[in-house]
């Protein structure tokens, strides 16, 4: 166990996430170097699992478990204080889910199955970091994600179920979630996503 108390807490809820504690650290630490360096952190997946990548890109787009607001210096860039006083400090997530236009023309004009691995070829630049959600780890278009990722130069962390799977092979980091049945294993996703976006957010904001 780490001295992190947002982590400690989550393994505390969930005794069966013991089994992949390291793991879901690991991938807190990745994500907070990307981040401090200033890079960006990119998510994809299926299904429940593109509802879970839009989630976690709005916990931490916008505050989460902190109000987060702008500095007085920062405040003081804009005219209008109405502005100023209501935005919120964020950090740059962008789920690959949510662009409708570009996934139904690529998917129309293209190749279906590469329509997350476009996105992330042209989005991502070295240092930056892929979370790959898949319940089976056997999604095809979250895979070549994953590849093309690792062609950037970009880390890869994936959140499957037990069973070991084909995304496993292209990730830095694999938190095997201890289920096998597709809303099992989100059921466990998203308190690991949630416990991400918490540490994420102590670490970088004030009260």
């Amino acid at each position: 166990m780490t001295d992190n108390r947002i982590f400690n807490e989550l393994i505390e809820r969930y005794p069966a996430l013991s089994a992949c504690a390291d793991d879901i650290y690991k991938s807190y630490e990745i994500m907070a170097e990307c981040l401090e360096n200033g890079g960006k952190i990119l998510c994809c997946g299926n299904g429940g699992s593109a509802a879970d990548c839009d989630h976690f890109a709005g916990e931490l787009l916008k505050g989460f478990l902190k109000k987060r607001p702008l500095s007085e210096a920062e405040k003081a860039k804009f005219g209008d204080k109405h502005i100023a006083n209501n935005l919120q400090k964020g950090l740059p997530v962008i789920s690959l889910c949510a662009h409708t236009a570009l996934m139904t023309a690529y998917s129309n004009d293209a190749e279906s199955s590469l329509v997350f691995a476009q996105q992330v070829y042209a989005y991502a630049k070295s240092g930056d970091v892929l979370l790959c959600l898949s319940t089976s780890g056997n999604s095809a278009n979250v895979i070549f994600a994953a590849e093309t990722a690792i062609a950037a130069d970009v880390k890869v962390i994936s959140v499957t179920g037990e069973r070991i799977s084909p995304l496993r092979r292209f990730s830095d980091v694999c938190i095997n979630l201890p289920e096998s049945e597709t809303f099992k294993v989100q059921e466990l996703t998203l308190p690991v996503y949630h416990c991400l976006a918490a540490m994420i957010e102590d670490k970088f904001f004030e009260e």
